[in-house]
């Protein structure tokens, strides 16, 4: 299986003349639940397909828990997840209190092994069927 990609055109909407450029987009070609991964990893393991479910749905909550009280979260060969926020800027640190915080969000660092496979160019990439 390969990634799949379309040509996309696209507007600059900051340079002088609006120009249009090209560029390649990845395309996601559906989404995997709970359920069909919990089934996947059980064909590639002794464990089966409730127990992962079971240590899948605690992986979710443990990491809410434990992100919420500030932990790095390092899942060795997937890498490490940590929260974030954004907040209103102040022109003074005394001005700067928890109500300013507008969102949370959660960093993925990936591992040096992600990192490579990512920039080792060994992931196919096929062009998108033209639709008719």
């Amino acid at each position: 299986m390969a990634l799949k990609y379309r040509i996309t055109k696209r507007k600059d909407n900051i340079g002088p003349e609006g120009q249009e450029y090209y560029i390649m987009q990845a395309i996601g070609t559906g989404e995997i639940d709970i359920k069909r991964l919990s089934y996947l990893i059980s064909n590639e393991c002794t464990v089966k397909r409730p127990d992962v479910v079971a240590v899948l749905t605690a992986l979710g909550d443990k990491m809410k828990e434990l992100l919420a009280d500030g932990h790095v979260i390092n899942l060795e060969n997937i890498g490490r997840f940590k929260m974030g926020f954004k907040s209103t800027p102040q022109p003074s640190p005394e001005l700067l209190r928890p109500h300013e915080i507008k969102k949370f969000h959660i960093n993925y660092q990936p591992t040096p092994e992600m990192k490579n496979w990512l920039k080792g160019k060994s992931i196919d990439v096929i062009k998108e069927p033209r639709k008719r």
